[in-house]
């Protein structure tokens, strides 16, 4: 068969994935990753044709699996009439190769690629595309160049949108210029976010981010509170673009909530670099709601992933909320943190909503907390207003000035942010 029928309409979805289970390894864990790869391969389009995992003591150097089980694999290639394999791992540029040459017309990736396409397929703002753009060029172009037979299926199909074969085609060196003026237009487009957040914080408004597993119901509960009207589907990775929308508490305080993209087992690090301007919507977000999928076996594992994140984005500090979705469809866990940081709900019901915001409202009014102002002389009228906005402890008048003391809410110290000493 040749490379342009590869990825015909009827052919090209048929997939084998591929996992290795190092001996001594957690048997469930790599089970569920592996369930996770099909999940994966789902979300892209794929269809499963079969699953081949082997227990080694490690993984072979030269094709990760041992010359056998490639035998193995081409003969099960070859007889489903398959054109990709796809391995629950991260292959080097010599095992895709080596790979390639032994299974023949069999297109080989891995799972950060198949990640990557699917960000590819969803990422619907200009800043998305190119946050994946970047990813994608990062992470596949040194496994992809000087390979021809791979180039010229490039084009159509999973695991080769996003850049395309006019992109992957061009030598390293006008890679490395797309390179360098994708950064150029990120870190512009990131320079604006920060005035926004600076803007954000002016205003004193408390900040949500709603992070957690991709899937776990984010977008839903997003929707259900503000009407944002994201895209909610029962796929990984629906949502991709952060979306922020106010939210009135029933004491009228106005709060922030952000949707963030869904974490995963592995993430790339590539993609956690390129999209690192919207994933510190995390960072800098006064508290985070940790979206659960209560009726997912796998919940535990999942909540350890968005903890790895959440601090690898430097933000173990915040205030956090443990919200269990889904609950309508059974809990399949008995969560393992405080109970009083727990909220059981359904966002596609709204049971169990309620004690959710009577939860961010007291979360919303521990955000006071104590700071120094200095107000130069000709401004000490200031003062008086700092008095109907906040409990002053303390002021000192000089010749120059006064120093006040005071317990305020974020709203109060950023309409004041100028004359802030410290918080």
């Amino acid at each position: 068969m040749t490379a342009e029928k590869i990825f015909n309409e009827k052919e090209k979805n048929g997939v084998i994935l591929v996992s290795v289970m190092e001996k001594g390894a957690d048997k469930r864990e790599a089970e569920a990753s592996f369930d996770e790869l099909a999940r994966l391969a789902e979300t892209a389009g794929a269809d499963v044709y079969a699953r081949m995992i082997q227990e080694k003591e490690a993984p072979d150097a030269r094709t990760y699996i041992g010359s056998g089980k490639v035998g193995e694999l081409a003969e099960l290639c070859r007889s489903g009439e398959i054109h990709m394999v796809i391995f629950d791992c991260e292959l080097t540029p010599s095992q895709i190769k080596n790979l390639e040459d032994a299974l023949e017309e069999v297109q080989v990736i891995d799972r950060s690629m198949l990640i990557l396409d699917i960000f590819a397929l969803h990422a619907k703002s200009g800043e998305g595309k190119l946050q994946v753009e970047l990813a994608q060029l990062k992470y596949t172009v040194p496994r992809l160049m000087g390979h021809g037979a791979q180039l010229s299926r490039l084009g159509g199909g999973i695991g080769t949108r996003g850049p395309g074969e006019s992109k992957l085609e061009t030598d390293r060196r006008h890679v490395r210029r797309r390179i360098d003026a994708l950064e150029a237009e990120l870190a512009s487009l990131a320079k604006n976010r920060t005035v926004q957040r600076s803007a954000r914080e002016r205003a004193g408004i408390f900040k949500v981010a709603i992070a957690g597993y991709t899937n776990a119901g984010k977008s839903t509960l997003m929707n259900f509170l503000t009407s944002a009207g994201i895209l909610a589907q029962d796929k990984l990775f629906a949502t991709l673009d952060p979306t922020t929308r106010r939210f009135v508490l029933p004491s009228g305080e106005e709060i922030l909530l952000t949707d963030t993209v869904g974490f995963i087992r592995n993430l790339p690090h590539h993609l956690i670099e390129a999209f690192r301007s919207t994933l510190d919507e995390v960072r800098y977000a006064d508290a985070i709601l940790v979206v659960i999928d209560a009726s997912d076996p796998e919940a535990p594992a999942q909540v350890q992933v968005t903890k790895n994140l959440i601090a690898e984005l430097d933000a173990s500090d915040k205030p956090m909320l443990f919200v269990y979705n889904k609950c309508d469809l059974g809990i399949a866990v008995h969560p393992a943190t405080d109970s009083g940081q727990n909220v059981f709900l359904s966002a596609a019901t709204g049971e169990g909503v309620d004690e959710l915001v009577r939860r961010l409202e007291a979360l919303a009014a521990d955000g006071k907390r104590p700071c120094e102002f200095f107000f130069p002389s000709d401004k000490l009228g200031l003062v008086a207003a700092l008095y109907a906005g906040a409990n002053v402890t303390s002021v000192e008048y000089g010749d120059d000035g006064a120093h006040v003391l005071a317990v305020c809410d974020r709203k109060t110290a950023g309409q004041l942010g100028e004359y802030l000493v410290r918080s």
